[in-house]
């Protein structure tokens, strides 16, 4: 069957679902019902078995049908797959890059040099693939993604070849509802405060898999506390917003920003030395890298230094 017969098999299909009847769905095709019903008859003497369910109202796939239907989505994402790999070579300057990101991270980071890269590179196709830390490392080392964006690249595998930029510093929002709250203040000296007390107040986090997260488990193994952990989120910028809503204490990287009018929480400005993060961009260590994929990866580093010089 050809990939025309499979699109247009999954578009009869889609809209008779959709219509729950022949004449419907015909119509929305801008077909005929007799000859939408003789397709769909012609297809189920080949297969050898119903699609349709005709006594449902309205019209429902048989269990064969939802196999058959499962079966025409893989073929079209397959092949869209192979569109995208074979463009590489019918163009070779309409290059694909695929980036793994954390999304909160992506939101901070991708701003800072991408919209420069695209200009340089108008014919190029950024795919972001966003997803948890850990997931992503695991798609680079299987060749799914070209490139891995994260923070704190301590804990990589060798596989990897790691271009740094860091490191960056984070601070603590303190809300009024706990107990090291300084009345009247909005910046707090983080020498009033020990990072020990601040992980033994209810703490709103990251979910395990960030590298936030992993610097704050660590933290709180140093420390041998039990933490009262009040909230998780995958969204650092949700973290933030209900740590200022009196939520509970979180630590945010310095790129979040808070507030400037919040009068119910102090900020602390934490230690470079007691707790800081490092971006980096990754990619494995056999791929031979085109020009425009080392012009990624030097955009990447002099825009986000760039970045990083203006707040230190």
């Amino acid at each position: 069957m050809t990939q025309t017969d499979s699109l247009t098999m999954l578009q009869f299909i889609e809209m008779l679902l959709k219509h729950g009847n022949f004449t419907k769905a015909a119509k929305s095709l801008y077909i005929s019902q007799p000859y939408l019903t003789q397709v769909i008859k012609r297809k189920e003497k080949e297969l050898g078995t119903e699609l349709i369910d005709r006594q449902a109202t309205p019209l429902q796939l048989t269990e064969a049908g939802r196999i058959y239907y499962h079966h025409l989505n893989s073929l079209l994402a397959e092949q869209n797959r192979f569109n995208k790999k074979l463009e590489t070579y019918i163009h070779p300057e309409k290059a694909i890059i695929k980036v793994g990101v954390l999304s909160s991270l992506g939101t901070y980071l991708l701003p800072l040099f991408l919209p420069e890269f695209l200009k340089k590179y108008p014919q190029v196709y950024v795919e972001l693939i966003e997803d948890l830390p850990h997931r992503n490392e695991k798609k680079i080392l299987n060749n799914q993604i070209d490139f891995f964006i994260g923070q704190n690249p301590e804990t990589l595998p060798p596989q990897l070849t790691i271009y740094e930029r860091g490191p960056h510093g984070y601070y603590a929002i303190i809300p009024e509802s706990s107990k090291l709250y300084q009345k009247g203040q909005r910046s707090v000296d983080a020498s009033t405060i020990s990072l020990k007390e601040l992980l033994q107040e209810k703490l709103i986090l990251t979910l395990h898999g960030s590298a936030i997260r992993h610097q704050i488990d660590y933290l709180i193994q140093k420390f041998a506390i039990q933490p009262e952990i009040v909230l998780e989120s995958n969204n650092i910028f949700t973290i933030g917003a209900l740590a200022q809503a009196n939520l509970g204490v979180t630590l945010l990287p310095e790129s979040v920003q808070v507030h400037e009018t919040g009068d119910k929480y102090n900020v602390v400005k934490l230690p470079l030395q007691d707790v800081s993060l490092n971006y980096f961009i990754a990619h494995y260590n056999n791929r031979t890298l085109s020009k425009v994929e080392n012009d990624f990866i030097e955009c990447f580093i002099t825009n986000l230094q760039e970045s990083l010089d203006q707040k230190s």
